[in-house]
């Protein structure tokens, strides 16, 4: 049983997988005419379909709205019950049917052509009346489906999938459309987080930052650094500028040096001339020079170099863009 399941695997990949190079044989300018009808789109793009072409529909649309082409789904018979109200004239329609003569979609057009909404049909049948009635038809048609009775929409929604991946993704492409335009479409994903979070929305700020003079004794900053929990303090001059840090590196080292830490001062075992950051800096920026340099803490300094946050390796894991 085990090796015949692997056998009707591997014959669904290479079955789907000859549908969609058959498909970008067959490719034409009518493509670049559905490019060029969405580009120029003033309203929305609208997608529609039934069944599992409806599905296939949801994902087109989800995708053109997350890569710049604002777009929604509606249900055909959703649309001939209160619905149509949500096409207007200015959007681009792209209605999706391997048969072409779906009767949810059929009943759409006149209304469609009434508000002159333009109509791109995917279908796979060149012939029918969704196609001959759409200002633009994408063949997305199959020779045969995975399903061995040829009945299972599988090779026709794969390939009505690629098609539309590939519509989404010329229009990104023309758009010029940025990793920073796709971070602001997912701002809960983490390439949104990476893209857009800032260090001063998750750094140290105030009173949470460790702190000690210069001329102060180890134990007094081991006293900061245990309040404060963040396995650091600062060390500031007489101006609040900063000196230099000292953290549980540093410590670990004096004691391997053989320091009394009850007499030693401060200025003798920190760190001084430590990596800083600017303020408004990026997360993600922050944690590059972090692992560059093998640090775990980086402390944010104004431009009279003094502190103004500290920010860890930990607050970069809480905010997931470690």
């Amino acid at each position: 049983m085990a090796s015949s399941y692997l056998d009707t695997a591997k014959r669904v990949i290479r079955m789907e997988g000859e549908a969609v190079d058959a498909l970008g044989e067959r490719i034409d300018d009518s493509f670049n005419r559905a490019c060029e009808l969405l580009l120029n789109c003033k309203g929305r793009v609208v997608v529609t379909g039934m069944g599992k072409s409806g599905h296939v529909g949801n994902k087109l649309a989800a995708t053109l709205a997350s890569t710049g082409t604002p777009a929604f789904f509606v249900h055909p018979g959703e649309a001939s019950h209160g619905d149509m109200g949500m096409i207007t004239a200015g959007d681009v329609v792209i209605a999706l049917s391997n048969s072409g003569s779906t009767a949810e979609l059929v009943t759409l057009i006149p209304l469609l052509k009434l508000l002159a909404v333009p109509v791109i049909a995917m279908t796979g049948k060149p012939n029918s009346e969704l196609a001959s009635s759409a200002d633009v038809h994408l063949d997305v048609g199959v020779e045969q489906e995975a399903c061995p009775l040829n009945l299972a929409p599988t090779s026709s929604t794969t390939v009505t999938l690629v098609m539309g991946d590939a519509l989404a993704i010329a229009l990104l492409e023309a758009r010029g459309f940025t990793a920073d335009d796709f971070a602001f479409s997912h701002p809960g994903g983490a390439l949104g987080r990476r893209l857009l979070l800032k260090i001063d929305n998750i750094m140290h700020t105030g009173e949470a930052i460790p702190h000690i003079n210069t001329g102060a004794k180890l134990s007094d900053a081991l006293l900061e650094m245990s309040s404060k929990a963040l396995g650091m303090t600062t060390v500031l001059n007489e101006d609040g500028s900063l000196a230099g840090i000292f953290t549980d590196g540093d410590l670990r080292r004096a004691i391997d040096r053989g320091i009394d830490i009850h007499q030693a001062k401060i200025d003798d075992v920190m760190t001084a001339n430590c990596r800083s950051i600017k303020p408004g800096i990026l997360a993600a920026e922050a944690l590059r020079i972090m692992e560059d340099n093998k640090i775990t803490v980086l402390v944010a300094l104004d431009d009279q170099a003094k502190p103004v946050g500290v920010i860890h390796t930990h607050d970069l894991l809480k905010a997931g863009v470690a």
